[in-house]
């Protein structure tokens, strides 16, 4: 008798839960459908809104690019490109979020030039074609599968056999080592959010972390940068070969 009334518990808590998550689910649908509509009927401020409440419960690819297109649409080019490089954060391989970033970026104007060494940029655009969960994932299964080269290697009797599970082994094992490089990488970079994007029309930066600083060079709304340090209300930023300190408030972390 206890045992069927505890089991009747037990369903009815685990009903009363699916109940509560299709219910959270299908208000956070008719939220997101909301937000569609009012930005396909020209409502753009009420469906950045929707897009940023919906934000507000956790990261989606889906909504930061939404949140961008909206920005977008009413001038606020920083915002734009800010939501389309959050998106590609979580989505790397995102091609509209590509495409719209690599079109709002023309629209912006700057003297600052990024002139990476080719081979950095390479290994950069590598990095950034997958997420770090992905990374981490084909890291461990490559692993596993250096490990099973290994094992046959050691116990296989046929020569061509214990060769060709030799070079997979290590094959897999390099390439193991650079997807948890690369894993690492993004980790670190996700970590510390040292990349930025300018929010304000013309930033000067300066010498040093006040106003009597020397100006050093220019930076416009929607350029990216990446914070060396911050100290008070400055941040040290590096753009190409130039450095130098804008007050915190002048950018927002990606």
């Amino acid at each position: 008798m206890i045992k069927l009334k505890v089991e009747s518990l037990k369903l009815k808590g685990f009903c009363f839960a699916a109940v509560l998550l299709f219910s959270t689910l299908s208000f956070a649908q008719s939220e997101f459908d909301l937000a569609n509509a009012a930005y396909a009927d020209g409502r753009y401020e009420e469906a950045a809104a929707g897009y940023e409440a919906l934000l507000a419960e956790g990261p989606n690819a889906t909504l930061y690019y939404n949140l961008g297109n909206a920005r977008f649409k009413q001038g606020e080019l920083a915002q734009a490109i800010l939501n389309y490089e959050r998106a590609l954060r979580l989505e790397p391989n995102h091609k509209d979020a590509k495409y719209n970033l690599a079109f709002a970026q023309s629209k912006i104007t700057d003297n600052i030039v990024e002139q990476d060494f080719f081979l950095l940029s390479w290994v950069r655009a590598v990095r950034n074609t997958l997420n770090e969960r992905t990374w981490l994932i084909l890291s461990i299964s490559l692993f596993i599968f250096a490990l099973m080269g290994l094992l046959l290697f050691l116990l296989g009797r046929e020569p061509w056999l214990r060769k060709t599970a030799f070079h997979t082994a290590w094959i897999a094992l390099l390439f193991s080592l650079i997807a948890g490089l690369n894993a690492g990488s993004l980790h670190q970079r996700d970590t510390l959010r040292n990349e930025a994007i300018i929010t304000q029309g013309v930033v000067n930066a300066k010498s040093s972390p006040d106003r009597s600083g020397t100006d050093l060079f220019t930076v416009h709304e929607g350029t990216k940068v990446t914070i060396r340090e911050t100290l008070g209300e400055w941040s040290n930023v590096r753009v190409g070969q130039n450095e130098g300190w804008i007050r915190s408030s002048c950018l927002e972390r990606i």
